[in-house]
């Protein structure tokens, strides 16, 4: 274990965003982490050494995540309108708390496959690789994903969320 610690310690921040950014909700992030890191000390014998540990850990906590989705049923992430109370006190800068409010609201517009990419790559600063091997495909089809969700998040940013969900319905 004392070998293991400064190998997994430095992830845990970015295992962090990612699950916050997936989950909207702290308290059920910091629940995902924690279990990804017991999976991850469970499975340590079993891991590849050569493997990369940060990307191993991506796919850890990602099959938790949507093993959870899918436990939930069709009805996916509780995301309700506290969510976007966590945003940025909007006195301070109006305009950059809408912003933000507009790519929340954009991020959960997305397909989770789209979700996905864009974190792993935009957030977290995976290679395309990287994210190719967290989310278990090919290299072009992280390519495609990122960017029908650039796309996307750049519309809804663009028109804002009134007009993208005129334009969805």
């Amino acid at each position: 274990m004392d070998e293991i610690a400064p190998l997994i310690e430095p992830q845990i921040p970015a295992l962090r965003r990612y699950a916050v950014a997936l989950l909207r909700d702290r308290e059920a992030a910091d629940d995902l982490v924690q279990d990804t890191l017991e999976r991850a000390l469970s499975a340590w014998s079993g891991r590849r050494r050569d493997g990369d540990l940060r990307a191993w850990l991506f796919t850890i906590e990602r099959n938790l995540f949507l093993a959870a989705v899918r436990r939930r049923g069709r009805r996916g992430a509780d995301l309700g309108a506290e969510v976007l109370e966590q945003v940025p006190d909007p006195s301070a800068d109006p305009g950059a708390a809408l912003g933000a409010r507009d790519v929340l609201a954009g991020l959960d517009t997305l397909p989770e496959e789209q979700r996905s990419v864009l974190l792993l790559v935009a957030v977290e600063d995976l290679s395309y690789a990287e994210a190719a091997q967290v989310l278990g495909v090919p290299l072009g089809t992280v390519m495609s994903r990122l960017s029908r969700a650039r796309t996307r998040m750049r519309g809804f940013v663009e028109t804002g969320r009134t007009g993208l969900l005129r334009r969805v319905k």
